[in-house]
């Protein structure tokens, strides 16, 4: 079975077959004759310029399905909508107060022509033809085939599916048409519906305006509903679009809500609500479509969801009942700009109905709202009505004695737009007919003249109209076809009492410069949920700082977990999407939500460890000095004389220099610090090894020399030689140094290596090479002073100085060994500790096996320094 969708478009190609032949027969030279009438609900008044206008002045429609066999039967319309008729008085309210305005096309009077549409596509479109060709039984027409066309401009329709079909064939013939109601954003096409114009805005606003109250809520997951028709369907593609465009949120599903009362497609639609993690549903769709919907909802009692309406029902008084409002209350909804038009009230009650018309056809649409409003008829009744206690209408009832939404103009929306749709015509008009010949537009610089009118005429007037409304608003067109966009905001508002309220909670412009400008008073909001405060509509939660998204694999972008940042990375409040690396200094704070500054470590006067090897070291200069000063007391003394006092001297100075250059290795590194450290350590190391193995061959000398023949040996150890031996040992290690530093210098570094959130303060040693061959050199000279000494251990003497030289060398190359697996292994600031702890502990060892038992005898035991017991084996008595 063919859908409603298809019957339509077959219908539209016979009727425009059916106006194609129409128009072809201002061919004939005499006369023509319609095939036949369209029977349409009606209103007429004559004037010089007629207007037609197409509303919804009944819900549905009846009629026999085409068999093509013989002439269908005229569809007949049911469900008197009071509102739609209001819409129709509103356009000839606005007509009525043209012609008595002076200054608005003066000498002018104009009519108009209103169809009732009964939201029947087909029916709208047989008015249209009935618009643009006429309805007379014969046209008759002169030779010149001069004359107004039966309409020169339409407003309508209300439905965005009737004004796509409407405009894509009046357009052909540049037919304006103003619609007051249809906000397909596909309209805005002016290149296709090149005739089109409008004066509400498009779905294309009002989708950006339900994005913009989006965002102000804070609401990313949300639901959407749509009928199946253009006006659905186009918002639908706007919403996705507009919504993967901001990336602002995403649509948990999307459902077309059934043209009929499918019971098993609206549970299943509901269903899927109730599982939806999504507490914003966004409804794009008619009331008559809700109705339907809604009742399934009650019936599962689907309650926490906030609505969002679109205009088409925002202000709905059919979904306004005390049935509904448990669930439908606090709906936030796009509606259209409401207005002010003094004076209509007034011309509402003045209608009466025509006593003297049938009431099926005709001027009808007064007679229909007379019987629906009183629950009457008109005569002749339907056989049985009196019988069965039926009223037969007068057309003396008053209007005021019955409550009815049809006079109550507190909030005109589609009448507001009526009303700017006529008087955007009018202006139209008034300013072609004021053209000055000569100056006009037209071909020859002509004029539109009032007796020969064109329609193509006045589109381009209505393309450059602009004028202001009694309440304030500017009407005009941009290129598009469309007008200024406004909407307002509504609320539904469940009062205490049961009754309802829709109130205006703001507004949302649009401007050429800021774009969408939303302006909301969030006191008056009525939110439907305990708290009495916005929900949260989610699908997840933001990511808090430190973690960052992963998007859940095959769900929409708004779905996502939340992912710790490893260390050294974190997110911020704009950007959580991915962890961004912490600059080089810096490191990631405990919540990884900002960067802090890396912590600094080196060996320092200010820590424990520091100050305990400065104080050390200190501690043996001072103990060198100490025993430099005891030494020069008694340096006239046989245990000074006979240890080789110049030697001696100069081994304190350079162990002096040795508890010094450990001091350079503490405190943060510098260039400077780097290049000295090692070269003074180097180098006094050096001097005092070289003191050391002098001394030793000195005293291995001195014993040969005691024996026969052994004098000769101790002219290659005199004083010049030894201080030259010191020198030349000294300065090879100075030209080790030199070419270390100059060719590869040791220098500061950042060391992150052992510690990601620290940064260790390190001077690297630059050639391994260098540093190496320093070491070697120093360990060569104190293995052969070692050497030397032990081979000299067991010489005759009391005081051999061999023996203390043997140990405090053993002792030496003990720490120095040790100390190179220790430095290697030794983390950051650490390695620098270790090598301050070896000069120390070797400086000391030198410092306490050498002059310890020199300073022991000297100062506690002095029966002991003398000649004789030096060279003896004994004590003095």
């Amino acid at each position: 079975m063919c859908s409603p969708l298809q019957t339509n478009l077959v219908l539209v190609i016979l009727l425009y077959s059916n106006f194609s032949y129409a128009l072809s027969s201002s061919l004939f030279p005499s006369s023509c004759q319609l095939w036949g009438q369209f029977r349409l609900n009606e209103m007429h008044n004559s004037g010089d310029i007629i207007l037609g206008g197409l509303f919804p002045v009944h819900f549905y429609s009846s009629g026999s399905y085409p068999s093509f066999t013989s002439e269908p039967q005229q569809p007949t319309c049911h469900g008197f909508y009071e509102l739609g008729f209001r819409q129709a008085q509103t356009m000839a309210f606005a007509i009525d107060e043209i012609n008595r305005n002076t200054n608005l096309l003066p000498n002018v009077t104009l009519g108009y022509t209103l169809y009732d549409n009964c939201n029947e596509l087909g029916i709208g479109f047989r008015g249209v033809l009935s618009l643009a060709s006429g309805q007379e039984d014969q046209i008759l027409l002169d030779d010149t085939c001069t004359g107004n066309p039966p309409v020169l401009g339409i407003v309508g329709d209300s439905s965005s599916t009737a004004s796509i079909a409407i405009s894509s064939v009046l357009g052909l013939y540049r037919v304006p048409i103003v619609s007051y109601f249809a906000t397909c954003s596909c309209l805005s096409d002016h290149k296709k519906y090149p005739s089109f114009f409008r004066t509400i805005p498009s779905d294309a606003f009002q989708v950006r305006a339900m994005i913009k109250i989006l965002k102000h809520f804070a609401w990313t997951w949300a639901g959407l509903l749509i009928s199946d028709d253009d006006y659905g369907r186009h918002a639908a593609r706007s919403i996705q679009f507009e919504l993967s465009l901001s990336g602002e949120g995403c649509l948990d599903y999307i459902e077309v809500l059934p043209w009929d009362k499918d019971t098993y497609e609206l549970r299943r639609i509901v269903n899927v609500m109730k599982k939806s993690t999504a507490h914003v549903v966004i409804v794009f769709a008619y009331e008559s479509r809700i109705l339907n919907l809604m009742e399934e909802v009650v019936r599962q009692n689907v309650t926490g969801l906030q609505w969002m309406a679109s205009e088409a029902w925002s202000a709905a008084a059919v979904l306004q009942t005390p049935h509904l409002m448990p669930y439908l209350g606090g709906t936030l909804g796009i509606a259209i700009r409401h207005g002010e038009i003094p004076g209509l009230r007034e011309f509402l009650l003045k209608i009466r109905p025509n006593l003297h018309q049938n009431n099926s056809y005709g001027n009808s649409m007064v007679n229909q709202f007379w019987e629906f409003t009183f629950q009457c008829k008109f005569s002749p009744v339907p056989s049985g009505w009196l019988e069965g206690g039926g009223v037969l209408c007068t057309g003396q009832e008053d209007l005021e004695n019955v409550y009815s939404d049809f006079l109550d103009i507190s909030s005109l929306r589609p009448e507001y737009n009526v009303y700017k749709a006529v008087y955007a015509l009018a202006h139209s008009l008034n300013n072609m007919l004021r053209c000055k010949p000569g100056n006009g537009h037209f071909s020859g610089n002509s004029c539109a003249a009032l007796k020969s009118l064109e329609p193509w005429q006045l589109l381009y007037y209505l393309e450059r109209v602009n004028f202001t409304t009694p309440f304030g608003d500017q009407v005009s067109f941009d290129e598009n076809g469309d007008v200024i966009p406004i909407y307002d905001v509504m609320n539904w508002l469940w009062l205490p009492d049961g009754s309802t309220k829709v109130q205006n909670v703001g507004e949302v412009k649009g401007s050429v410069l800021n774009g969408e400008e939303l302006i909301l008073d969030e006191n008056k909001i009525f939110w439907n949920f305990k708290s009495r405060t916005p929900p949260r509509s989610v699908c997840s939660e933001s990511c808090p700082p430190g973690t960052h998204m992963v998007r859940r694999k095959g769900e929409p972008k708004c779905c996502f977990d939340c992912i710790p940042c490893s260390e050294g990375k974190i997110t911020n409040k704009t950007d959580s999407f991915e962890c961004n690396s912490c600059p080089e200094d810096f490191w990631s704070n405990p919540q990884r939500d900002h960067c802090v500054p890396k912590k600094t470590e080196f060996l320092s006067y200010h820590e424990p460890l520091g100050i305990c090897l400065a104080a050390t070291s200190l501690l043996g200069t001072f103990i060198c000095a100490v025993v430099l000063g005891i030494f020069f007391y008694y340096r006239r003394t046989p245990i000074i004389r006979a240890s080789n006092s110049e030697l001696s001297f100069q081994l304190l100075l350079s162990l002096k220099l040795c508890f010094l250059c450990s001091l350079l290795f503490i405190g943060r590194p510098r260039l400077w610090t780097c290049q000295l450290r090692h070269a003074a350590f180097g180098i006094s190391f050096v001097l005092c090894v070289s003191c050391i193995l002098v001394k030793t061959m000195v005293v291995l000398a001195v014993f040969k020399a005691s024996k026969p023949g052994g004098a000769a040996n101790l002219k290659w150890f005199g004083a010049m030689q030894q201080r030259g031996t010191i020198l030349f040992l000294t300065c090879i290690q100075a030209i080790i140094c030199t070419t270390w530093l100059v060719s590869s210098s040791p220098t500061p570094h950042k060391n992150t290596q052992y510690h990601n959130d620290k940064i260790i303060y390190e001077c690297s040693v630059g050639s391994s090479v260098g540093f190496g061959v320093l070491l070697g050199y120093i360990g060569i000279l104190a293995f052969l002073s070692f050497l030397i000494a032990f081979l000299a251990r067991n010489l005759p003497d009391s005081f051999n100085e061999a023996k203390l030289i043997t140990f405090s060398m053993l002792i030496f190359c003990a720490v120095w060994v040790a100390f190179v697996p220790a430095y290697i292994s030794s983390p950051g600031n650490h390695a620098d500790a270790v090598e301050v702890f070896a000069i120390l502990a070797s400086s000391f060892g030198l410092l306490v096996a050498l002059f310890g038992p020199k300073c022991y005898i000297m100062l506690l035991r002095p029966e002991m320094n003398t000649k004789k017991v030096i060279m003896g084996r004994g004590t003095e008595s």
